[in-house]
């Protein structure tokens, strides 16, 4: 629990403290870094395995400080688990759950900035510890007229600092991602303007009450409801929904038949969304959801939505269908339109890369392929993981003269990605229902 850590008195909010905290964390990397290849040359059989270890907690222990974009960056890097060493993923993906929580006095001024109210005049009762701080934000627990909320407060000079936080992760993204530096402009571009759309808390209101109007259909799905009222630029507040954590839930050891039943109410929520809304809850991280009582499944955070261009959808999941019987001219137009392939590419590099892709597309939709498929097929899981592995060393990939894919796929990939990781954690075995023209 959030409650539990040492509270942070301060957030460094200006462009040179949050400079120099970065330095500090490069320059702990490069002192482990020289004290690793000094143990080298006495041991030469020594692994990196400590080496990562030292880095992940001293990049973490900065990034936490800072809270925001850089330590969002963090979290979205340990989803992706073929792109990372183990000790980086098992560090930050405790940005996804619990990063330190801001001291209380800072939580009173954010209210008094946009209410002009303490926390107590609002509310009938308020926490004073954070019930749970990640990267944006942090939730407290309120009541009101025998109601119960959760309230998020966005960290103090988080929206200010996108961009300049951004470009300052960089050197750790270039190291940890193993991306050349047209892959990481393409690839940090889509992800400012995702985080400056999660910094807008009237944005994530309006986008968390459309999507969960338009889901409210789906079996076993729970959403909470918004209050504006209470609710401001950098606050929200919202129903408090009780329920377990997903790695709090499977400790309890819950049936297949739970754990089937949560996986397809998951599956039903992203394939109506995609399908049928045209946008997409983006951050199926672990974190965003509760399982409840009476086996529902919990969405409590709307703050990364990717809107769907149509062009881009057609084009995606046509490459996606089984046995598609486009003739080669027509696939070739799908590859260009999705920016696989460029008229810089020489034919050799057209022919590698649509190759690769075709093997990512196909390896991807193979839960589509099926009426029934089991997430607990890890064999699976190991052959996507392998894939990126391969890729990420492939020379061709690294001298890459430019970016591959579509911006839109970087977030329909991720969201992809970590819903299937979410199923494969589950174990749970579900039918995969799909559009009638996808079949």
């Amino acid at each position: 629990m959030a409650d539990q850590m040492k509270e942070q008195e301060h957030i460094p909010t200006s462009k040179v403290q949050r400079a120099s905290k970065f330095l500090s964390a490069g320059a702990k990397v490069g002192g482990n870094y020289i004290k690793h290849y000094a143990q080298k040359v006495v041991n030469p059989s020594l692994s990196k395995d400590d080496l990562h270890i030292s880095n992940a907690e001293d990049i973490y222990a900065s990034l936490s400080e800072l809270k925001g974009s850089a330590l969002k960056v963090a979290q979205m890097m340990s989803m992706d688990k073929n792109v990372l060493p183990r000790a980086y993923q098992d560090k930050f993906v405790m940005a996804q759950y619990s990063a330190p929580p801001l001291s209380y006095p800072l939580v009173v001024r954010t209210f008094q900035k946009y209410f002009g109210a303490l926390p107590e005049t609002l509310f009938d009762t308020f926490t004073k510890s954070a019930v749970n701080a990640a990267s944006i934000g942090q939730v407290h627990k309120a009541t009101k007229n025998g109601k119960t909320f959760a309230v998020k407060i966005q960290y103090p000079g988080v929206a200010a600092s996108v961009s300049s936080d951004l470009k300052m992760v960089r050197p750790f993204a270039y190291r940890l991602l193993n991306m050349n530096s047209k892959e990481l402009d393409h690839y940090m571009s889509e992800v400012e303007e995702k985080l400056l759309e999660e910094t807008d808390y009237q944005l994530e209101i309006a986008r968390s009450e459309e999507i969960s109007g338009a889901c409210s259909h789906i079996p076993d799905l729970a959403f909470p409801k918004y209050y504006p009222e209470l609710s401001s630029e950098r606050i929200i507040t919202m129903d408090w929904l009780e329920g377990l954590h997903l790695k709090e839930w499977l400790a309890t050891n819950p049936t297949q038949e739970a754990r089937n039943r949560i996986g397809q109410a998951l599956w039903d929520f992203y394939h109506h969304q995609v399908h049928h809304l045209r946008q997409v809850h983006a951050d199926p991280h672990p974190g965003n959801f509760i399982i409840q009582d009476g086996i529902k499944l919990g969405i409590i955070d709307f703050g990364c939505v990717k809107v769907i261009p149509g062009d881009f959808y057609h084009g995606y999941f046509s490459l996606i269908k089984q046995d598609s019987l486009m003739k080669e001219e027509a696939l070739n137009k799908i590859f260009f339109d999705l920016e696989f392939i460029s008229g810089q590419d020489t034919a050799a590099e057209q022919t590698y890369f649509k190759g690769v892709f075709k093997e990512m597309i196909s390896l991807l939709g193979q839960p589509f392929h099926a009426e029934q498929f089991d997430f607990a097929n890890d064999a699976y899981f190991n052959q996507i993981y392998s894939l990126g592995d391969r890729i990420s060393k492939d020379k061709m990939f690294k001298n890459s003269r430019q970016a591959r894919g579509s911006r839109h796929g970087l977030f329909i990939n991720r969201t992809y990605f970590g819903l299937y990781s979410l199923l494969n954690q589950m174990q749970a075995n579900i039918k995969t229902t799909k559009p009638d023209w996808l079949k």
